[in-house]
Parts: structure tokens; C-alpha cells; sequence
């Protein structure tokens, strides 16, 4: 079994990396959509190029940061019945949902994509819209999404059995990063928290006494 989590936290590690990495694709997209928008409007020029890329790139956020949100374990959850049962119970839902739900459904995509991809690929399948892009880069993000989720799947799967077995604490409960979201509203509040002690203090310092 320590085979087993050496590769498990290999895994993680590379995912981790690839899930960050990704990340930077979604301002990517965001910029390619602001400048499009300029262009047309400001010198009446588009391009269905800049549009497929922004999709290119929303498709690779989604298909290739599965992996990543499985890892983080911030998919979503229906827990009425879960909620309720040990965190040893939880497990033995999550090796079953893994097992009998995520990796057969994620092999069939694999499956069935990959010769959609390598069709295209061969056949150098271009956009149907005038100007677009070829297809393959778009169809190759499938089977490589698919194939980086079960590989997650496959160290999920091992810190769930690691946990039954008493090796490891519990895979679910591992402290979240803070969202840019979240530490930017603490660096205002605590601005903010600043300013007001800044303005009730003296010259020197002390506290400005108020009048009874």
C-alpha cells in the first residue's frame, strides 16, 4: 500500500500542477475576448478565429481542470444521504461512485473520442465558419480531459482505501487554499479595520478620549 500512495501523491502533485497552471487559460480568455470586442468595435474588424479560440480555451478550462476540482474535492456533492453516515461510510460511497460510475463513464468517453480526434486529424477537419480554426486541437481536448480524470480517479481511489485502512487521515477534509477572491476581501477589511484605528488614534498615537 505505500507503493500505492507514493504514486498517489505523485499523481496529486502533477495534477496540483497542471490544475494552476491551467487556471492562467481562463484570463487568457478573458483578454482574447476584450480584444476582440475592441477591435470590432473601434475598427468594425472580426474574426471567427478569436471567437473558436475563446471556446478552444473555455473547453480546455473545463475537460482539463477535472481532474484538478476532483482532487481539490470541490465537484459537487448531494450529500442528504452521505452527510448522515461516518466519514469511514463516506468512503465506501466514494470507492463505489469511483468505481462503478466515474471510471466506466470516463473510458467510454476516451474511447469513443479518440477516433473522433485522430478523423480529424488525419482528414485536417477545418471550422465550418469562414476564418475558423481546424478542429483536432478542440476534439484532442476530450480524450486527454477524460484520461486526466481518471488518473485522479485512480488516487482517489487509493486514499480512500489508504483511509479505510487506518494509513492516512481523512482525504476529504484537507485545508482549502483561500480563494484571490476571498484574500482580497480580507486585505480591504483589513485596510479598512486599519483606517478606522488609524482616525480614532491621536497625534501621539493613543486613543483620542471622547467627552461624556
Amino acid at each position: 500500500m505505500h507503493f500505492f500512495l507514493n504514486m498517489s501523491g505523485l499523481i496529486d502533485r502533477v495534477t496540483e500542477r497542471a490544475g494552476k497552471l491551467l487556471t492562467w487559460l481562463v484570463l487568457a480568455a478573458v483578454l482574447i475576448s476584450a480584444l476582440n470586442a475592441i477591435v470590432r468595435k473601434v475598427f468594425s474588424v472580426g474574426s471567427n478565429a478569436f471567437l473558436e479560440v475563446q471556446w478552444y480555451l473555455f473547453a480546455a478550462v473545463f475537460l482539463m481542470t477535472a481532474g484538478y476540482t476532483l482532487l481539490r474535492n470541490e465537484h459537487v456533492r448531494i450529500d442528504v444521504l452521505s452527510g448522515r453516515l461516518s466519514k469511514k461510510g463516506q468512503a465506501w460511497i466514494d470507492i463505489i461512485g469511483l468505481t462503478a460510475f466515474l471510471l466506466p463513464i470516463s473510458l467510454l468517453m476516451v474511447y469513443l473520442s479518440w477516433p473522433q480526434f485522430m478523423n480529424a486529424y488525419v482528414s485536417g477537419e477545418m471550422s465550418s465558419n469562414a476564418g475558423g480554426l481546424i478542429r483536432w486541437p478542440a476534439k484532442l481536448l476530450i480524450p486527454v480531459g477524460f484520461s486526466m480524470l481518471i488518473i485522479q480517479a485512480v488516487s482517489e481511489l487509493i486514499k480512500r482505501f489508504a483511509f479505510l485502512q487506518g494509513l492516512i487521515s481523512d482525504p476529504t477534509s484537507r485545508l482549502q487554499e483561500k480563494t484571490p477572491e476571498e484574500q482580497l476581501a480580507e486585505a480591504i477589511k483589513a485596510a479598512a479595520d486599519q483606517a478606522t484605528r488609524d482616525a480614532a488614534a491621536g497625534p501621539d498615537g493613543q486613543p483620542v478620549p471622547t467627552r461624556g
